[in-house]
């Protein structure tokens, strides 16, 4: 009689649904958290090398000619500093110039920023995937 009454006996099960169901719907939901993150990352990298643009363009206005270097530092300094905040170690900046200019008189460069987005659903199996961003910018070379 004691084994009948335990078949029919309903409570405790929403806890055990709960307890299936969980792992998942946790998962789905940091996984939205997860995106809104690496949609920040890039937002912030595309304005941190608008930035960079920008502060390169003014320095060559002020006659002040930046080296690739210099300018890889620039992005870099702009992209890890308040308001972008990018992780320094994920990172890499280039500037390339085409061997084809495309405007005489002025000197066309390319500024390229490669990130490796942040994850923190490691434990899912999901990693960051790596994005690039590119700008022209073009100053003039006198």
């Amino acid at each position: 009689m004691r084994g009948r009454s335990l078949l029919k006996d309903r409570t405790g099960s929403a806890a055990i649904e709960f307890g299936l169901i969980a792992p998942v719907f946790l998962t789905m939901l940091l996984g939205v958290f997860q995106v809104g993150v690496w949609m920040q990352s890039y937002n912030a990298m595309r304005n941190a090398i608008t930035e960079t643009a920008r502060s390169v363009a003014v320095e060559y206005q002020t006659d002040n000619k930046l080296t690739d270097v210099q300018i890889e530092n620039t992005g870099l300094a702009v992209a890890t500093t308040s308001p972008y905040l990018l992780d320094r170690d994920s990172i890499d900046i280039a500037v390339d110039s085409p061997t084809a200019q495309s405007f005489p008189g002025a000197r066309e460069l390319t500024l390229t920023m490669t990130y490796q987005l942040p994850t923190f659903l490691d434990f899912a199996g999901i990693s960051g995937p790596e994005i690039s961003y590119s700008r022209s910018l073009f100053v003039v070379n006198e």
